[in-house]
């Protein structure tokens, strides 16, 4: 079987090079991938420009890649379930199952996870952006042959977006706002329409973005790129019930925080930069809002791979560009184009 490929490393910011690979002996609880298709996530994009991501910096070099799907080409002895030739849409979280989170359900939280294409341990996992690479077998969740690589793989991103909803409590009904019209924002609008918000409105800082956003079925939009008098009335004339952070910025958490009403619920997904950052906390407390953190997912992931496979969520909509594996940092450089992409995919 195959040992032998490519893979996109990170060696320093801006600093990404596809270079040779090979993998030594499967082991005998690990399952061997062949690369089929992986999406760029804005967590990859911040490693490449920095070098780290929040608090996770990059010591070695990191093969990137969290969001992927492939076909199984060996698996080790002790592996069951899945076979050669199955194709699968590939969990990038690596649980544990034993700490007091794993056993609570919130296994997204485990004190012991290792995460594809993460910084987050050292030495760091790598990731997925490579030819071939290795999974344990639960790590796994077949997809019908039929079914795209590029579809199977943006499970990852799609999960993180359910787990998010799911955090924000009931949302059937509600008025929706979300801050950062990316790819996980435009993923997070799906999902809130597929579980009945009732209204879902768009901000940000590029007009791009926002007609993607509209074209995707957002009830509104708005540009705060000349600043936030139209968020302002926008807000005075809907009352929002939940507003979502995506953008990762202290000025997104801060006007979401001020937009949402009396009683209402913020939730933050973006990945904020690392140490102290300006919040207007007292209005937390005079106005009750309930501020709540989202991070990653848990069996979110076998549901967003059912909804990509029903369609009842089309996740290649979002899909603008597509880029060969060995010319991934020409992929890198267009996927921070915000004016020319929107979600940008390697395939093999």
């Amino acid at each position: 079987m195959s040992n032998k490929g490519i893979a996109a490393t990170l060696f320093a910011a801006e600093d990404l090079r596809v270079v040779d690979i090979e993998l030594g002996e499967l082991a005998p609880n690990m399952a061997r991938v062949k690369f089929g298709a992986g999406g760029i996530c804005g967590s990859d994009m911040h490693y490449f420009r920095h070098a780290k991501t929040g608090d996770f910096v990059v010591t070695s070099p990191l093969i990137l890649g969290h969001e992927v799907a492939g076909e199984i080409i060996e698996i080790g002895r002790d592996v069951t379930g899945i076979a050669v030739g199955d194709r699968v849409a590939v969990n990038p979280s690596r649980w544990c199952g034993t700490c007091a989170y794993c056993h609570e359900g919130r296994p997204n939280l485990c004190e012991n996870i290792y995460f594809m294409g993460s910084a987050s341990k050292t030495p760091h996992m790598q990731g997925g952006f490579a030819s071939v690479f290795d999974a344990v077998a639960a790590q796994c969740v077949k997809v019908p042959n039929d079914l795209p690589f590029q579809a199977a793989a943006l499970a990852e991103p799609l999960a993180v977006c359910l787990h998010a909803v799911r955090r924000a409590g009931h949302v059937k009904g509600t008025s929706t706002i979300i801050f950062g019209s990316g790819p996980i924002g435009l993923l997070t609008l799906l999902a809130l329409k597929h579980a009945g918000a009732e209204s879902v409105t768009m901000v940000d800082i590029a007009a791009a973005p926002l007609k993607f956003a509209e074209e995707l079925g957002a009830d509104q939009i708005v540009d705060v790129s000349g600043g936030e008098e139209r968020l302002a009335e926008v807000a005075a004339a809907t009352p929002f019930d939940i507003a979502f952070e995506i953008s990762g910025t202290p000025a997104g958490l801060a006007s979401a925080i001020r937009t949402v009403r009396r009683g209402g619920t913020v939730v933050q997904i973006g990945n904020l930069a690392g140490g102290s950052i300006p919040v207007p906390a007292n209005a937390v407390m005079s106005k009750e809002l309930d501020l709540i953190g989202t991070f990653r997912f848990g069996d979110e992931f076998f549901e967003a791979v059912e909804l990509i496979v029903e369609n009842k969520i089309d996740v290649l909509k979002l899909v603008t560009g597509e880029y060969k594996l060995a010319d991934a940092p020409e992929a890198f450089r267009t996927a921070l184009d915000r004016s020319r992409s929107v979600k940008v995919v390697l395939t093999a």
